[in-house]
Parts: C-alpha cells; sequence; structure tokens
C-alpha cells in the first residue's frame, strides 16, 4: 500500500497539520484501516480509490475512529493526485465521500480550493462546564456537529490550557475555540478528545463553523483564518452560505510503502 505523509495548510514543512494519504485499488477492512491510523497517530489518515483520472473515493481515520468530514487530509490527498497522478490540465478533482457527498478541490495557483459544506449555528448557553474545560470563559457559545466557543481575547485562544477529561463531556464531536485577529481575521484552535485527539493542528472541518461566524460578525465573505496551534497554519476562506471555500498550501514530508 503507497503511503504518503503531507504537511497541510503551510508551505515549510513541519508546520501546518500532517496527515497520511493511502491510495488502495478497494478499501481494505474497517479494522485494517482504524489500525493503520492509529500505527501514524496523526489526527487523520485518508484512504482513496481512484474511480478516473478526476473522481476518486474518499474515507478519512482518526487513531480513535472513521470521521464524517476532514479538511487538512483532504487537502493532502488532492495535493498528492495533482503531484503525481493528474493528467496536465486538470484543474479539479472530485472526492465521492461516504459521510459528507461529493467534495471539489481545485488547484489555484499554488493553493488547494476546497468546497465544503458550512455547519448551521445554533446558539447554546454558556456553561460553568465550558468555563472548567476551557480554563476560561468563552463569550458565546454555538452548536453545529463541533462545539464553536467565541472568545474576546486572540491571547486567551493562544495561551489556554485544557483539561482534556472535562472537553470529552462537552457537547459536539470537536470543540473550537476562537477570537478575532489582530494580523489574521480570526484565530482558533480546535480538540477532539472524542476522536483520540487532544489538538488538530490546523483543522478545515472546524472552519466550516468559524468562518460562517465570523463571516456574520465581521460582515466579509473572503476571510483568512489562522490556526494558533503549536505548529500554526492559514487558511484562506471565503463563505458563500451553505458552501465554505477553504483553501491552503501544502508540502510532501515523506512517501514509502505499508506493508501490510
Amino acid at each position: 500500500m503507497k503511503m504518503y505523509i503531507v504537511d497541510a495548510f503551510t508551505n515549510e514543512l513541519f508546520r501546518g497539520n500532517p496527515a497520511a494519504v493511502c491510495f488502495v485499488d478497494e478499501w481494505p477492512s474497517d479494522d485494517l484501516m482504524k489500525k493503520i491510523a492509529m500505527e501514524n497517530r496523526f489526527s487523520e489518515t485518508a484512504f482513496a480509490i481512484k474511480q478516473d483520472d478526476a473522481h476518486y473515493l474518499l474515507r478519512w481515520f482518526t487513531p480513535a475512529a472513521e470521521i464524517d468530514l476532514c479538511g487538512h487530509a483532504t487537502l493532502a490527498t488532492a495535493f498528492i493526485i495533482f503531484q503525481t497522478a493528474a493528467p496536465r490540465g486538470t484543474a479539479t478533482i472530485n472526492f465521492i465521500t461516504k459521510q459528507s457527498g461529493n467534495l471539489a478541490v481545485t488547484k489555484v495557483g499554488d493553493r488547494y480550493e476546497m468546497d465544503f459544506p458550512s455547519y448551521h449555528l445554533q446558539p447554546v448557553a454558556v456553561t460553568a462546564e465550558m468555563t472548567a474545560a476551557f480554563g476560561a470563559r468563552p463569550e458565546e457559545a454555538y452548536l453545529g456537529r463541533d462545539l464553536l466557543c467565541v472568545f474576546s481575547d486572540e491571547e486567551v485562544i493562544r495561551q489556554m490550557k485544557l483539561d482534556q477529561e472535562k472537553l470529552q463531556q462537552l457537547p459536539g464531536l470537536l470543540q473550537n475555540v476562537t477570537a478575532r485577529g489582530h494580523e489574521y481575521d480570526c484565530v482558533s484552535r480546535s480538540f477532539a478528545p472524542k476522536m483520540g485527539v487532544d489538538e488538530d493542528p490546523v483543522c478545515g472541518s472546524g472552519h466550516c463553523h468559524i468562518i460562517p461566524y465570523w463571516a456574520a460578525k465581521l460582515a466579509k465573505r473572503s476571510l483568512v483564518a489562522y490556526q494558533a496551534s503549536s505548529r500554526g497554519g492559514v487558511l484562506y476562506c471565503e463563505y458563500q452560505g451553505a458552501v465554505t471555500k477553504i483553501a491552503g498550501q501544502a508540502v510532501l514530508y515523506s512517501s514509502g510503502t505499508l506493508n501490510v
């Protein structure tokens, strides 16, 4: 099985979010894909099957379970296809996914632009449990697939000390925190202890919550977002209602063959 490791949402090695990308002729068993993801210990490992030059089946696994949507591993998969397999002149790769429908990735200069579904955000009460988990009290809280908590100061996001056990008790598949940025439109971090990932270094699907919020708050459709994990990463985003476009760069770290 051929596998690549790509740092996504960055143009520098050892930054952004690393993803493993495996290309297979048919799906391995779910158990094997889970074991490969657990062995890799990245926040996601992607598995892709070629249908034709512009269409691939795609699934994503965390070290704990299969997940319904993943931005950085989709970007990483498209990056490898454009670099190694797509015919000259190909502009868009279409991914057919198990739980999130068809996802298109278009190469625009040195960036890879993904069309992702926007999550509807339902306001929820700020609770003492949120404050205990994040170590700071949110100003606002919303629930889509994930929990989104909004804070007043970027430095609170950057310096946040978390209680992972308490995070697991909060609603949402992931827990995202965000604040308005100084250098960027918004700054955020994303946590996924329920999926076996303490912190996702740069989370594309989390920004399907974050960008709809800030697009409304700032009254602008195009935003540049920064994920303030220890690795850091930049996302170039455009809110289009039902669709959130998320673009970023990527760089190849390694390629090899799995003995499975």
